[in-house]
């Protein structure tokens, strides 16, 4: 149980710490639309660009989600894409707050700039109780970085039950949905047992319990060196990050982001070998070695890939090394340090890591993480990212 995850008890919070009650309790209704133009205190003035349509409004659905085009009561969670609908879930399942000791919905606005949904304590079909779920819903206006740009973030307090009575044990789901059958985002352990555990597992911010999606320009991350797919971080190994996400368009690039750095492994766990790869700019002369795996051990090719300059492989390839980093740009392997593109040679599901190649330095509290480099590949990231799927 992390209790500190969630947002609560700022000013004006109401009694409950968590803002107004969405709605009465219910078994499948929804509130009515949420207008951002309604709040006078509230920022979000240019609306949420959610894969290239701006919405002025939301409605916020018992059963742990909210939708765009209108309310939805459907209990089972139908399984990302779901066409027509667009749809951000931190837990789709069957939410009943009627029974006694159940909570309800909120809706507050810690400051102009964020909405927090609150799931508290509620229950599951039919009436049930024991155990009840707390989670939270946040959406943070970044129109800072572009009109209708925003963040999202699920908080998760309390998992206790992950379906209803007449579910037919399908488990919950979490993660958004364009509604346009193209773009969409499953968290790891949806629609299974494993979604019990997502107040517990690791998540792609390194605190498990909160996971964090950037919005920008209508696309999703990975398709620019400014947003891309960040891992899930685990605290044990936190200079390897496993990535997994699927490929529709093989040569479509897709960016990735790892003591002190000097060298990244890409290594294929499974699915289409590696393509191409663009590396970032901004160290030394710019280039960097080129190493192979062969019989066992990684052998230097004598190339030199240039930052910035996408290189194509002679043949696809499982794994290389890059290698290069001088140990003087002190390169503290963040999930955000070393964007990586990549292309592959074909189409299917992706599971792979980028390890970083490290080296001790004293007084490692010293070492600055670079802010300007965009993508990382590393520890341990087992999300489904699944990204325009073509007709």
């Amino acid at each position: 149980m992390n209790a500190t995850v969630l947002l609560s008890g700022w000013e004006g919070s109401t009694e409950s710490g968590f803002g107004f009650l969405a709605m009465e309790s219910n078994d499948d209704s929804s509130s009515g639309p949420i207008i951002f133009d309604s709040y006078e205190a509230l920022a979000f003035n240019s609306g949420l660009n959610f894969f290239g349509t701006t919405y002025d409004r939301f409605f916020i659905n018992n059963n742990g989600n909210i939708t765009f085009n209108g309310p939805v009561g459907t209990f089972t969670p139908n399984p990302f894409p779901n066409s027509n609908q667009p749809m951000i879930a931190p837990f789709w399942g069957d939410v009943d707050t009627r029974c006694a000791e159940c909570g309800d919905v909120f809706i507050g606005s810690p400051n102009e700039d964020t909405l927090v949904v609150t799931w508290n304590a509620v229950g599951y079909y039919n009436q049930n109780s024991d155990p009840t779920n707390t989670f939270q819903l946040v959406l943070i206006d970044r129109e800072d970085t572009g009109a209708g740009n925003f963040d999202v973030e699920f908080r998760y307090e309390d998992i206790g039950w992950t379906t209803g009575d007449v579910s037919s044990g399908i488990p919950a789901q979490a993660g958004y949905d364009a509604g346009d059958g193209e773009n969409f985002f499953t968290v790891p352990g949806s629609r299974t047992s494993a979604i019990a555990d997502i107040d517990e597992s690791n998540s792609n911010t390194g605190t498990p319990g909160i996971w964090k999606f950037a919005i920008r320009d209508g696309v999703l991350p990975g398709d620019n060196p400014e947003n891309p797919i960040l891992p899930i971080v685990n605290p044990e190994t936190p200079t390897d990050y496993e990535f997994e996400f699927s490929i529709d368009d093989p040569d479509e690039l897709v960016f990735i982001d790892p003591d002190v750095a000097v060298g990244y492994d890409y290594i294929v766990n499974s699915g289409p070998n590696i393509a191409s790869v663009l590396l970032p700019e901004g160290y030394d002369d710019n280039l960097f070695d080129l190493f192979l795996w062969d019989n066992g051990d990684w052998i230097d090719t004598g190339t030199d890939i240039t930052g910035g300059v996408e290189y194509d492989f002679t043949s696809p390839v499982d794994r290389f090394r890059i290698m290069g980093i001088d140990i003087s740009n002190m390169l503290v392997p963040t999930p955000d340090a070393f964007v990586t593109g990549l292309t592959f040679d074909g189409s299917g599901v992706i599971n792979m890591n980028q390890n970083a190649v490290t080296v001790f330095v004293p007084d490692s509290t010293s070492v600055p993480a670079p802010s300007t480099l965009f993508l990382m590949l590393g520890a341990l990231f087992s999300t489904i990212f699944l990204r325009k799927r073509k007709q």
